[in-house]
């Protein structure tokens, strides 16, 4: 199983250097990727959240939000082998066209690392800041993930949806890449069939064991029933956690606490389709005790430093 870091693009330690600084320790220490995610505004008061039953503020980590790609393309310059993801993009909240040229781009940087995770959206402001109507998501959202790779694609490139039109078109620069991977965040029975249908891989946020390897196992038998080879997708967990520098006492949320309990929490995923588990650490507190707990993490669970 391959481990991926989520770069401290958000959160009290955010910055250029410490962004460059984790994607050159994660590249050296054996980490297959670093993943970037989109947070195109924080509403100012109380707002709908998804699964949360009365209107609440956004955290504070989404105070400032590095761009993913901007940021992605000034990592591919200090790194040579690490994947760059993105865990994820709104795709509706962009042009099909414009989204495909700066996903190329940056595989044209990079050398051909690039990974694009992509998700619905679910902030209603996100939305009407971006002026795309909410009922875009679902069959817009199939029809972004086409248009996308269409661009992708052989000139001369064209396109005719219901929601997206590209006329007979030259589109470039193309990815290095022959097929740029398509990941999409899902968790729900219709997400996951979507991303079953339509993606190279699922990137479910973790919130158990039992619930990771559900994800996993609907997505690649739904995969399998659409006729696809579930041997050519992948299963990437986005495990949003506490690292800690001391091991949690009692209850601890899966793939939590410090390195030696997450390495414990791991191999129970052995045997088990998950292809890779991305770490985004919720506890970061300053960029050396970050750097201690990769490196801790990276030499517990065997990665093979460069």
């Amino acid at each position: 199983m391959e481990l991926g870091v989520g770069l401290p693009t958000a959160g009290a330690i955010a910055s250029p250097d410490a962004i460059v600084r984790v994607a050159k320790a994660a590249e050296e220490l054996g980490y297959a990727a670093v993943w970037t995610f989109e947070r195109v505004l924080r509403p100012v008061g109380k707002i709908a959240m998804l699964g949360v039953p009365e209107p609440q503020e956004l955290p504070e980590l989404y105070r400032n939000v590095f761009e993913p790609l901007v940021t992605l393309s000034h990592v591919a310059a200090s790194t040579s082998r690490v994947k760059l993801g993105t865990s994820v993009i709104d795709a509706l909240l962009h042009p099909p066209v414009v989204l495909a040229r700066r996903f190329a781009t940056l595989d044209q940087f990079s050398g051909g690392r690039v990974i694009a995770g992509l998700g619905q959206g679910w902030m209603k402001e996100e939305f009407e800041t971006a002026g795309v109507p909410t009922s875009r998501k679902g069959a817009g959202f199939d029809e972004a993930v086409a248009a996308l790779r269409a661009a992708w694609g052989p000139d001369p490139v064209s396109f005719d949806g219901r929601f997206y039109k590209i006329a007979p078109s030259e589109i470039n620069p193309k990815p290095v890449q022959e097929k740029i991977p398509v990941v999409v965040g899902a968790m729900t029975p219709k997400g996951i069939e979507r991303a079953a249908r339509i993606a190279d891989g699922i990137n479910p946020v973790v919130f158990s064991r039992d619930q990771l390897l559900q994800v996993s196992s609907a997505f690649l038998n739904a995969a399998k029933e659409f006729g696809r080879d579930p041997d050519e997708l992948s299963v990437i967990g986005r495990a949003n956690v506490d690292i800690t520098g001391k091991p949690v006492d009692g209850d601890r949320p899966f793939l939590a606490g410090s390195p030696e309990q997450i390495v414990e929490d791991l191999a129970t995923l052995d045997g088990h389709r998950v292809d890779q588990v991305l770490f985004a650490n919720n506890a970061s507190v300053d960029l050396d005790t970050e750097l201690d707990l990769l490196r801790r993490l990276a030499e517990l669970a065997g990665l093979k430093a460069v």
